[in-house]
């Protein structure tokens, strides 16, 4: 009807027109208005309805808000977009339950096209007035796009909740995180998302009265695990210690799978102290049904012994796991305390502690219990080493001339009637690879503890001397097998044996077997590196000093390095880089930069995303432009994923207002003109507006 009545008044208004211009019409001038009214129905198109407009009306308030709502109830995406652009251009931003309603059906849209759609409608929204976005309807947005693979959207979504000074809801953030999980840039994604959301978590925080705030991520541990185990598998080392601090001030209590991973990134970094630490109370529970994940636990720990050299650690270790895993050691109370995860020093005021139920896992979360060094093995119950962990054994304990603690550990073994290889095939294996003296000092100590060994084993030495031409130990060992008969089976119907029966047998060929253990010794020795231990050891002590703070001591112990000829790694740079950091030493770290930079063009680091992320973000806080877009521009270079947002981020928050003064004045320096290219260049990429 309304549409009819503005019909009849546009009619009556060309009727005015027209008698302007024509002669006066002698009939009434009612009749011809309505004349022109019912000529204007007629003109009317069929199935015109109160949700159209007519060609000459612009489109009002209800008549778009209808047309929005029939389009979206039709599943007619198309004329709902192009209804809320018209809208949004003549009335601007409608209401939020309009919003809502397009940023859900845009979302369940199996379409990426309708799904970036809606994204950059949140965008525009966000820029214009945030209170109007809706936060369960950015939620399922958010949950969408990380399923289909979009992460960057979806993490955008989420931090925009976040700068809303709203918090997720951590069951769907779960959810949403389980699909961004699965690449590399949804990780990185994850990780810092997770962590903003912790800090959103601490700063609401005023007073102890407020802790239940911290309960919705305190009691969702899969929601750390997922994350943390997704640092791990993609090496974000950084990342992977900044979220375990976080854990502990949001006092979230983990199971065995968060001892598992946390075992897994001090491993990565280099944290055998912790380890250590974790041990004295995680021996109590090795005979838990959790046998597998403490496999892992202890794995972890033993392959840092190896990078550090230490085989008497990795000896007793070994033995250590054999003995704590019978029935007898485990009685008491002891399996009902929870256990402690130190993150750097025990003094309260500098370290961290996550603590742990080590009876509990989490259903929701599956960890990926594949073994990852493949240095443990579980058979029927019990944890025992594997043949490449023995040979790792063998071959340190070699090169560091510790064959006695060699030989303690075999002794060991054999005493307490371990399974695995025989004292037979590690000594056969040791004369195939050729170390006659290692073989023979090891046959030594056997004898000293009155362990046998068959004659076939002391005929191969023998043999394997002769081949190498060798007549003085030759003889010696002659003698020495002649001294040991007596204690061998194989003549204990012959005692006249003499050295002309010795040198019958050695002309009978006993053929040497190519055991298992001999090719992981084969495989093992291909990739040992004896000086790398020196990098760990000091990588050990530079993480320490950086630890506590004693930035001098890290320095000193890095110009040691460097004047060793030992060349750093990138844990070396990783360290130092986070004890400036923490201190807020800027120019200290462009200092560093300069110099990670010089070693990257070289080759001798690996282009690593961790630390350039950190680079970029300290180098942002101290207003250091020139060398933020070095750093981006290296990573663009190289193909590495940037963090635009979250850089925008710290920008605003801290540089917003920079130079906007000085494009009013006319007298610069240098310097000035310098600074202000550099920090117009990252308002460009960034996308901050002057």
């Amino acid at each position: 009807m309304r549409s009819l009545l503005r019909a009849c008044r546009h009619c009556r208004r060309l009727a005015l027109v027209s008698s302007a211009v024509e002669p006066a019409l002698p009939a009434d001038c009612y009749g011809s208005w309505r004349r022109h009214c019912v000529l204007a129905v007629q003109c009317l198109p069929m199935g015109t309805s109160a949700g159209k407009t007519l060609p000459w009306e612009a489109p009002s308030r209800e008549t778009l808000l209808r047309t929005i709502d029939f389009a979206l109830k039709d599943g007619n995406v198309d004329d709902a977009l192009q209804a809320f652009g018209n809208y949004k251009s003549l009335h601007g931003l409608p209401e939020p339950q309009v919003l809502n309603s397009m940023i859900v059906s845009l979302s369940y849209m199996s379409s990426r096209r309708w799904l970036q759609r809606a994204f950059d409608m949140v965008l525009s929204v966000h820029q214009c007035n945030g209170n109007l976005l809706n936060y369960s309807s950015l939620m399922r947005l958010a949950l969408a796009l990380a399923r289909d693979q979009m992460p960057v959207p979806a993490s955008t979504v989420l931090r925009i909740m976040l700068d809303s000074g709203k918090l997720p809801d951590v069951d769907m953030l779960t959810m949403v995180f389980l699909h961004m999980l699965k690449s590399q840039v949804g990780s990185y994604l994850a990780a810092d998302v997770l962590a903003e959301s912790c800090q959103c978590f601490l700063e609401q925080i005023r007073d102890r009265r407020q802790l239940k705030k911290l309960d919705p991520l305190k009691k969702n541990v899969t929601l750390f695990n997922m994350v943390l185990e997704s640092c791990v598998n993609f090496k974000c080392m950084i990342k992977a210690q900044k979220l375990m601090e976080l854990m502990s001030l949001v006092g979230v209590v983990g199971d065995i799978n968060t001892m598992v991973i946390a075992s897994r990134v001090f491993e990565m970094v280099g944290q055998r102290d912790e380890l250590i630490s974790m041990k004295r109370s995680i021996d109590y529970f090795a005979l838990l049904p959790f046998i597998q994940h403490y496999q892992h636990f202890y794995e972890s720990l033993l392959n840092l012994h190896f990078k550090h050299n230490d085989m008497d650690a990795a000896a007793q270790l070994l033995v250590d796991l054999h003995q704590q895993q019978k029935p007898h050691a485990f009685l008491g109370d002891s399996v009902h305390k929870q256990c402690i995860i130190q993150i750097g020093s025990g003094n309260l005021k500098t370290g961290y502690r996550i603590m742990f139920d080590p009876t509990k896992v989490d259903k929701g979360f599956i960890l990926d219990i594949e073994s990852q060094f493949g240095l443990l093995v579980v058979t029927d119950e019990i944890i025992l080493p594997s043949e490449k962990a023995l040979a790792r054994l063998i071959i340190g304990c070699l090169k560091a001339k510790k064959v006695r603690t060699l030989s303690s550990f075999l002794i060991t073994l054999y005493k307490e009637d371990v399974k695995g290889p025989s004292l037979t095939d590690v000594i056969s294996a040791c004369i195939q690879m050729g170390w006659l003296h290692s073989a023979h000092d090891i046959l030594d100590d056997l004898e000293s503890a009155e362990i046998p060994v068959t004659i076939g084993t002391y005929m191969s030495l023998l043999r394997a001397y002769e081949k190498e031409n060798k007549p003085k130990e030759v003889n010696r060992f002659l003698q020495q097998i002649q001294k040991v008969a007596h204690t061998m089976a194989e003549f204990h119907t012959n005692p006249s044996f003499t050295i002309k029966d010795i040198a019958k047998i050695v002309e009978d060929e006993i053929p040497l077997t190519n055991s298992s253990l001999l090719s992981s010794l084969v495989e093992e020795i291909e990739h040992y590196r004896y000086g790398e231990y020196l990098t760990f050891e000091f990588n050990n002590s530079i993480l320490f000093f950086c630890k506590a703070n004693m930035m001098d001591d890290a320095l000193s112990t890095y110009k040691r390095m460097r004047e060793q000829n030992i060349r750093p790694s990138l844990h070396t740079f990783c360290h130092i880089l986070c004890g400036y950091s923490s201190l807020g030493m800027h120019r200290e770290i462009s200092i560093l930069w300069g110099e990670i930079k010089r070693r990257l063009e070289y080759g001798e680091l690996a282009v690593d995303k961790d630390l350039l992320d950190c680079l970029v973000l300290n180098f942002l806080k101290a207003g250091y432009f020139a060398r933020v877009m070095e750093v981006i521009s290296y990573m663009s270079k190289h193909k590495i994923y940037c963090d635009k947002w979250k850089y925008r981020q710290v920008f605003l928050k801290l540089h917003n207002n920079l130079y906007r003064n000085l494009n009013s004045l006319h007298d610069r320096t240098e310097d000035q003109i310098k600074r202000i290219e550099d920090v117009r260049a990252f308002r460009s990429w960034a996308g901050v507006n002057w």
